[in-house]
C-alpha cells in the first residue's frame, strides 16, 4: 500500500511539473491568465478527473470481474481438474514470489483467461471453461504462468497510472483547445465575461481527438506487456509451455477467435485479447505469430 501511494504521489508530481514546464516554455500562462484561466487549478483538477476513474476502477477490478463473468472462485477444490488448477497457480505464484492469488472459473466458451486486482497481494486469476476443456494441462499452464507473471509485474496498476496520466493531458489540454477556440471565434467582441459556445464545442471535439490518440499510447503498451508477461511465463512455468498454449490459441483461433462480450473493459486482461477495433495500433494484444516468434528468439534457459 505504501509503495503504491508513493508511486501515485510522484507520478502526479511528475505530471504536474511537465504540464508546468510546458505551460512556461509555450508562455502559455500569461494568455491564460489573460483568458481569466487559473491554470494551477486547472491542472489540479484535471489530475482529480484524469486519476480518479482510474483507480477507482481498479479498486473495484477484482469485484467487478467476479459480478460480470459470475466466477466460481475455488476455495474448496471439489474435482481433480479444479485441484490441479489451485496447486499449479500456487506453484507459479511461489516461483513468481508473489502471495497465492484467489482462483475462479467462468462459464465462457472463448479459450481465455484473465488476471485483475488492485495489487500483487489481492489479485485474481480467472480461467474460462472453454480453455479448461480445449487445452491440455501442459498448455494451460503456459497460460496461468502469464497471467501470474501479468500480477508479479504489477501491470494492473502500471496501466492504471498510465491510464490516469493520459487522462489528465486529454482533460487538461482539452479545456486549453477550448479556451483557444472560443478566444478565435470571439474576436472584436469587447467587455466579454466567461466562455462562450466556442469553448464547449472546441474542448468536446478535442476531448474525443485526444482521447484517441490516448488509447493509442495504450494500446501500445498494452502490447509490450504481452511480450513481457510471455517471457515471463517462459520463466516459471517453461518456454515450450507457453509457446505450446500460443500455438494451440493459434490453431483454435483460426476461423476466429470466439470472444465473450461481457465486459469490453476487460478484454486487454486476457491472455487472448480481441484484435484491434481500429487498425492494429488500438489492439492490447499484439499477433500470436509475433509472440510465438519472439517467444521463439529468447535463449533456451540455463
Amino acid at each position: 500500500m505504501i509503495k503504491r501511494i508513493l508511486l501515485l504521489t510522484v507520478t502526479n508530481v511528475a505530471v504536474l511539473v511537465l504540464l508546468t514546464a510546458v505551460i512556461s516554455v509555450l508562455h502559455l500562462d500569461r494568455w491564460l491568465t489573460a483568458a481569466g484561466i487559473n491554470y494551477p487549478l486547472l491542472l489540479v483538477f484535471s489530475l482529480v478527473v484524469g486519476f480518479t476513474g482510474s483507480f477507482l476502477s481498479l479498486a473495484i477490478s477484482k469485484w467487478m470481474a467476479k459480478m460480470t463473468y459470475n466466477i466460481q472462485v475455488i476455495d474448496a477444490p471439489q474435482t481433480d481438474g479444479e485441484e490441479w488448477l489451485v496447486h499449479t497457480v500456487r506453484e507459479l505464484a511461489a516461483r513468481a514470489r508473489i502471495a497465492m492469488p484467489e482462483v475462479g472459473i467462468y462459464q465462457s466458451p472463448e479459450v481465455n483467461a484473465f488476471a485483475t486486482g488492485p495489487s500483487r497481494s489481492n489479485a485474481l486469476v480467472a480461467v474460462s471453461t472453454g480453455l479448461l476443456s480445449q487445452m491440455d494441462r501442459h498448455q494451460i499452464e503456459g497460460v496461468l504462468g502469464h497471467e501470474i507473471t501479468h500480477i508479479s509485474n504489477g501491470d494492473m496498476v502500471t496501466m492504471t497510472l498510465l491510464q490516469g496520466v493520459v487522462n489528465t493531458f486529454v482533460v487538461f489540454l482539452s479545456r486549453i483547445i477550448g479556451v483557444a477556440i472560443d478566444s478565435f471565434l470571439s474576436r472584436g467582441e469587447e467587455e466579454r465575461r466567461g466562455v462562450g459556445m466556442g469553448f464547449y464545442i472546441g474542448m468536446f471535439l478535442s476531448e474525443i481527438v485526444l482521447g484517441l490518440l490516448a488509447s493509442f499510447i495504450v494500446a501500445w503498451y498494452s502490447r509490450q506487456r504481452e511480450f513481457r508477461a510471455d517471457a515471463g511465463s517462459a520463466r516459471i512455468a517453461g518456454r515450450e509451455a507457453m509457446l505450446s498454449a500460443l500455438r494451440g490459441l493459434q490453431a483454435l483461433t483460426e476461423g476466429g477467435p470466439v470472444i465473450d462480450e461481457r465486459s469490453a473493459s476487460l478484454s486487454s486482461l486476457k491472455i487472448n485479447g480481441k484484435p484491434g477495433g481500429f487498425l492494429s495500433l488500438l489492439a492490447s494484444h499484439p499477433p500470436l505469430e509475433e509472440r510465438i516468434a519472439a517467444l521463439e528468439r529468447l535463449p533456451e534457459p540455463a
